[in-house]
């Protein structure tokens, strides 16, 4: 969860990603924002994130975030 927060922090260093839960919703991520995530974290996790899969639910928040990469890790 460390380097998702370090990886999140990197892109805005003014949010609180550990309680904000509105990352999509309030705009805080935006479409390059996300597609920044998604290449970090498939560098960093060596995740791929299918097109299925980039939804709001799933971007909201660092927890989610961190959730979905599990998830697509334990599926390899």
């Amino acid at each position: 969860m460390e380097t998702l927060l370090q990886i999140l922090k990197d892109l805005h260093p003014d949010v609180d990603f550990e309680t904000c839960d509105t990352l999509v919703d309030s705009g805080i991520l935006d479409s390059f924002d996300i597609i920044t995530l998604i290449a970090e974290i498939s560098s960093e996790f060596d995740v791929n994130i299918p097109a299925e899969e980039i939804i709001p639910d799933n971007f909201n928040s660092a927890e989610a975030l961190y959730a979905l990469i599990k998830r697509l890790s334990d599926e390899d």
